[in-house]
C-alpha cells in the first residue's frame, strides 16, 4: 500500500487546443476535470494499476469537496485534512504539437493548527504502508523544512519515503535521507547549482544529490529517458514514444511505477520508464492503466550514454 502527500492539491481543468494565439479566442477540441497535484497523480497512477492508495492532502471549499469527489470515483482513498482556505484550481492548455502552458494558483496558506493536523494524518494513515510519497511544492505557511520533519517522522516509524519537490525543501530534506528523490532535469541543475548539457552531467548531479543524503536517485530527462543512481550502480533507461500528447503527470506515473516495483533496482526502472512513456501518449493528467504500459518498448541499461547532448540542456 503507497500513502500519498500532497501538501497543495488542485483541482485541474485541462483544455486541448490546436495553438495558443495571444489576445485572440481559442476554441478548445477536448477538455477535462482532474484532481491535481503530484501525490494526487501518484495515488491516481497506482489505483489506475490496481493497487491501493491512500491519498493525503489538505482540503478546502468547494473545489477541495470537488477534488475528494473525483478522487473517490478513480478507487482512492482520501485521508482529507480540513483546512479554512479554498484549494486552488489550476489551467492548462495542452497545444496539437505537445507543447503544454500551465497556469498555476498559489493555493491557501495553512495555519500552524493544520500543518500539524497535516503531519498527524499521514503518521496516522502509514501505519502498515510500504512507501510515503511525499510530493509537489509546499503551499504558503509551510518552511521548507517542512519535508525533512516529515521523513524523520517516516524513518522513526520504519516506513520507506520517496520524495519529489525541488528548491530549498528538497535540499532541507536531504538531510534526513530520503529513500528515493524524484528530480527532473531542472530540479537536478538547481539543486547542485550548475549547468547539465549531457546525460553523464545529470548522472554527476545524481551522485552529488546522493553525496547530500538522498540515498536513491530517479532523475527523469523528458525526451532523453530516465536515470537510477543509487548505491548498486547507474542505469539509463529510455522508451520509444509514437506520439506524445501531454506530459501532465508524466513524472508522477514513472515514480508511481518504480514505487510499485518495489522501489529499487534496474526492473523498477524499467516499470518506471514504461509508465512514463504511456503517460505522454494519453490526454490531460489521465494516468495510464497495465494495458497502455508497452515494456516491448523500453530499454533499460548500465551502459549509460554519458556523452548524449540532452535535447533540452539546462543552464
Amino acid at each position: 500500500m503507497i500513502v500519498t502527500v500532497t501538501p497543495n492539491p488542485s483541482l485541474d481543468r485541462t483544455y486541448e487546443v490546436p495553438s495558443l494565439e495571444r489576445g485572440g479566442v481559442i476554441r478548445a477540441t477536448g477538455e477535462r476535470m482532474d484532481p491535481g497535484g503530484k501525490g494526487v497523480n501518484v495515488s491516481r497512477a497506482v489505483a489506475a494499476a490496481g493497487r491501493r492508495t491512500v491519498a493525503v492532502l489538505p482540503l478546502g471549499g468547494a473545489p477541495g469537496a470537488l477534488v475528494a469527489d473525483l478522487l473517490h470515483a478513480q478507487g482512492i482513498e482520501v485521508a482529507p485534512v480540513p483546512v479554512a482556505g479554498a484549494t486552488r484550481s489550476n489551467i492548462a492548455l495542452a497545444e496539437a504539437d505537445g507543447v503544454l502552458t500551465k497556469i498555476n494558483a498559489p493555493g491557501p496558506e495553512l495555519s500552524l493548527e493544520e500543518q500539524e493536523l497535516l503531519l498527524e494524518t499521514v503518521r496516522r494513515q502509514s501505519r502498515g504502508a510500504d512507501w510515503i510519497a511525499c510530493c509537489g511544492s509546499l503551499p504558503r505557511g509551510l518552511a521548507p523544512s517542512w519535508y525533512a520533519d516529515l521523513v524523520a517522522r517516516a524513518h522513526a516509524a520504519g516506513v520507506r519515503i520517496a520524495l519529489d519537490t525541488s528548491g530549498p525543501a528538497l535540499l532541507e530534506a536531504l538531510r534526513e535521507g530520503p529513500d528515493v528523490v524524484k528530480p527532473n532535469a531542472e530540479e537536478l541543475a538547481e539543486a547542485i547549482g550548475r549547468p547539465l548539457a549531457t546525460v553523464g552531467d545529470a548522472v554527476k548531479a545524481a551522485e552529488d544529490l546522493r553525496g547530500l543524503g538522498a540515498r536513491t536517485v530517479l532523475a527523469s530527462l523528458g525526451a532523453d529517458g530516465q536515470l537510477l543512481v543509487d548505491g548498486d550502480g547507474v542505469w539509463y533507461g529510455s522508451a520509444r514514444v509514437d506520439t506524445v500528447r501531454s506530459n501532465v503527470g508524466a513524472g508522477d506515473s514513472s515514480l508511481s511505477g518504480f514505487l510499485i516495483a518495489g522501489g529499487t533496482g534496474p526492473e523498477a526502472l524499467a516499470l518506471a520508464v514504461a509508465h512514463g512513456a504511456a503517460a505522454v501518449q494519453l490526454p490531460g493528467s489521465v494516468m495510464p492503466t497495465p494495458a497502455d504500459l508497452d515494456p516491448a518498448a523500453v530499454s533499460v541499461t548500465a551502459d549509460v550514454p554519458v556523452d548524449r547532448p540532452l535535447t533540452e540542456p539546462v543552464s
